[in-house]
Formats: structure tokens, C-alpha cells, sequence
């Protein structure tokens, strides 16, 4: 009768370290789901510069290979991105990261986040 009483308390006492355990996760989970940092969420992207003649503006050319899926030959795509670049660092031909942000302007969605090699 004594074994019965001390797996009946250790039941209990597991059940509750459950459900104290099962209530904190869910607080930290909504914790982190306010603290997260959108940036993660943000895209990347490596490119060249083009063209600098503007005033705090590069425009950015990205060139990838992608797979035709019918005819399975690789072909060049290239999209050009109007990054903002505060304090006029770019120099054409440089190879730059840059990410994506809130609109700073009419064509403007991406931000100059540093330049990875320097023309000569």
C-alpha cells in the first residue's frame, strides 16, 4: 500500500513538472515570436556595380544561371537593382552585397550593405 501511495505522488508531481514545463515553453515561444528580428527575413544578394552617376543611388547588376526545363540548357539571367549607398562608396565594377529594405524611393527597395572587392 505504501508503493501505491509514492507511484501515485510521483505521477503527480511528474504531471505537474509536465505542465510547468509545457506552460514556459509556450511563453517563450511568444517571447520570441515578438522579439524575432525581421532582418532575418530580409534577402541577400551579390552583384555588380553598373552605374554610379547618381547622387546616394548605384544600380546593381545580378547575373545567375538557370536550367531550361525543357531543354536543359543553361542560360544567363541578369536583373539590375537600384540600391541606396549613403555616402557614395561604390565605384563601378565593384562586387557589392546589398539587402533588401523598406521603399526608399520610387525604384529604390535595396540597400548597399558593404562592398566585397574593390575595382583596381
Amino acid at each position: 500500500m505504501a508503493e501505491e501511495t509514492n507511484i501515485a505522488e510521483v505521477t503527480e508531481v511528474t504531471e505537474a513538472t509536465e505542465a510547468a514545463e509545457v506552460a514556459e515553453t509556450a511563453e517563450n515561444s511568444e517571447t520570441e515570436k515578438k522579439t524575432a528580428p525581421a532582418r532575418n527575413l530580409r534577402k541577400e544578394r551579390v552583384g555588380i556595380v553598373v552605374s554610379n552617376k547618381m547622387q546616394k543611388t548605384a544600380v546593381v547588376k545580378i547575373e545567375e544561371s538557370v536550367k531550361h526545363s525543357k531543354y536543359s540548357k543553361i542560360l544567363k539571367r541578369s536583373i539590375k537593382f537600384k540600391i541606396h549607398d549613403e555616402n557614395n562608396e561604390c565605384d563601378i565594377g565593384d562586387r557589392v552585397l546589398i539587402m533588401e529594405t523598406r521603399p526608399l524611393s520610387r525604384d529604390k527597395r535595396w540597400r548597399l550593405v558593404k562592398i566585397l572587392e574593390k575595382v583596381k
